[in-house]
């Protein structure tokens, strides 16, 4: 008689640990494969030169083969810390709007050289402005002034003044904003959002006009 019991199915093959792809990554001699990997980084967005050195020696390739591919990349164009630095700027400015001492420490995290950091800042801070809530105003008080914009609605749900202050401060505050752009623009934003108040109060209370059918 012929055993019909099912058979079990082969076991899988053992996914090698993440120390063991490490140790497979340090015996790599070939820097194709250390650039691939490079590569791989890149595409997912924009990084430093650290950035990438970070993680190319976390996966476990050696120093000298990642010191060679960062070389390489950078002679190509793909890896240029002063540009990543601009464009990070740019993009905070655009989109979450940070403070200089904010975008200080963000580039220092990514690595970028202070010198570096010091000039890109410095050129943000010569531009002009081009936004219209704050004309000819400083970066720092543009980018204060479009955050606290966007937020306004929710302070404004704070009926005591005083308090009203504080969570508007304390917005710009944790975004890196010096402590006189953080009062400064505070004071205008809510003195502008509550004359524009009292405005739509009087056109509510001036009601119909004489002519108007009963």
């Amino acid at each position: 008689m012929t055993d019909e019991r099912p058979r079990g199915r082969a076991p899988r093959p053992r996914k090698p640990s993440p120390a063991e792809r490490r140790e497979q990554r340090a015996a790599v001699e070939d820097p194709a494969e250390v650039m691939e990997a490079a590569a791989r980084l890149l595409e997912a967005r924009p990084r430093s030169v650290a950035e990438v050195r970070r993680r190319l020696a976390r996966l476990g390739y050696r120093p000298a083969l990642v010191d060679g591919i960062l070389e390489r990349l950078a002679e190509l164009g793909y890896l240029d810390d002063e540009a990543f630095a601009r464009a990070w700027v740019e993009s905070r400015d655009r989109s979450k709007p940070r403070g200089e001492h904010a975008l200080r420490r963000e580039l220092g995290l990514k690595g970028v050289d202070r010198a570096l950091v010091d000039g890109v800042l410095g050129d943000r801070r010569d531009a002009e402005t081009s936004d219209e809530h704050a004309a000819g105003a400083s970066a720092d008080v543009a980018a204060a002034t479009r955050l606290l914009g966007r937020k306004m609605t929710s302070i404004l749900r704070e009926v005591d003044p005083r308090r009203r202050m504080q969570k508007a401060y304390g917005l710009l505050a944790r975004n890196g904003f010096s402590p006189d752009v953080c009062s400064s623009v505070a004071k205008r934003a809510l003195a502008t959002a509550a004359a524009a108040a009292d405005d739509d109060e009087a056109e509510d209370d001036d009601g119909p006009p004489d002519d108007a059918e009963p």
